[in-house]
């Protein structure tokens, strides 16, 4: 009898013990991944094999190229997403290949994250000026940003100031448009992607080479000026775009440009034309697609739904070249 009653007490104890330890598990656990949060903060290795950073409270990815060497001072870009996306997103080597053109041409290419108030940083935008969200509207400084992250970037690997570059996706291409009226002292060239001028004013400290990238059937920012109708759910985030010749003609002039533009490729599907004969040697350089809408020219994947991005250039190619041949 007093087997069958001890047999009961321990059938009732039993379970209640399992959930205690569960529990314990359950609270070790969460405790092992507050400490790696934590640790994240620091600094450490990110998917993919990217080094993490966190610059002023914000995520900044970094890819070193193949054959990295410390002894040897590197270039360096800096990537900035587009409006509504994140730096991971940026780092995706199926939609851009930045990673992949970095270890080709080796340089170390770096890919920060925009303002966000959502976990993760997700929906960033940038403060190009005129646009983009909440970046704009609470007056974030992404230039600050954009520098800070340099310094800190140069802090830890092996940078060659004289060749950095910044380049960007639609929002962050506005971004890299501000980048070269407000940071050429830090930027020796800039390259943007569907993104035009989004600035009020413009005094670079020194004239700076601009490429632009555009396909004339983008219908986020349109060719010809404005916003298209996907380029944002609320119009109150985002502007009326300035057009592409707009944008490639304040750099002319900017630039202090004095000779017409020469072709500089012309096949089915993209045409390039350059601007020489400008202040410090540099160079302004507009190429133009005609299909691949608001996307990044060469990438293998789009956004589901999205046009298919055109195949006739490849822009970390263009981009890349134009940066090697910018002036000091």
């Amino acid at each position: 009898m007093r087997s069958l009653a001890l047999t009961l007490v321990l059938s009732l104890l039993l379970p209640a013990a399992q959930a205690q330890q569960t529990l314990r598990e359950r609270l070790k656990a969460r405790a092992e991944q507050r400490r790696a949060d934590k640790g994240s903060e620091k600094g450490g290795e990110a998917p993919g094999g990217l080094q993490e950073m966190q610059v002023q409270g914000r995520q900044v990815l970094v890819h070193l190229p193949t054959g990295y060497d410390p002894a040897r001072p590197a270039p360096m870009v800096l990537a900035f997403h587009g409006g509504g996306g994140h730096a991971e997103y940026m780092a995706d080597d199926a939609k851009y290949g930045l990673q992949k053109k970095a270890d080709a041409a080796g340089f170390v290419v770096a890919f920060p994250n925009g303002h966000s108030k959502l976990p993760g940083g997700r929906f960033a935008t940038w403060n190009a000026g005129g646009c983009c969200g909440d970046a704009r509207d609470k007056g974030s400084d992404d230039v600050a940003f954009a520098r800070a992250t340099v310094k800190a970037i140069q802090a830890r690997y092996a940078i060659d100031a004289g060749r950095v570059f910044a380049t960007g996706m639609s929002n962050g291409g506005m971004l890299s448009h501000r980048l070269a009226c407000e940071a050429a002292d830090v930027f020796r060239a800039v390259a943007s992607v569907a993104g035009t001028d989004a600035t009020a004013s413009c005094t670079p400290s020194r004239p700076i080479s601009v490429l632009h990238i555009h396909a004339r059937d983008d219908d986020h920012v349109l060719f010809n000026g404005g916003a298209g109708p996907n380029a944002f759910r609320d119009e109150s985030k985002v502007m009326n775009f300035v057009s592409v010749p707009e944008t490639v003609s304040r750099w002319v002039q900017r630039n202090r440009c004095t000779t017409a533009p020469q072709r500089t490729l012309d096949r089915p599907g993209a045409t390039c034309e350059a601007y020489s004969g400008c202040g410090g040697g540099v160079s302004v350089q507009l190429c133009v697609t005609e299909a691949g809408g608001h996307s990044w020219p060469g990438a293998q994947s789009v956004r589901r739904g999205k046009e298919a991005a055109s195949k006739a250039l490849d822009a970390n190619d263009e981009i890349w070249r134009f940066f090697e041949q910018a002036p000091r």
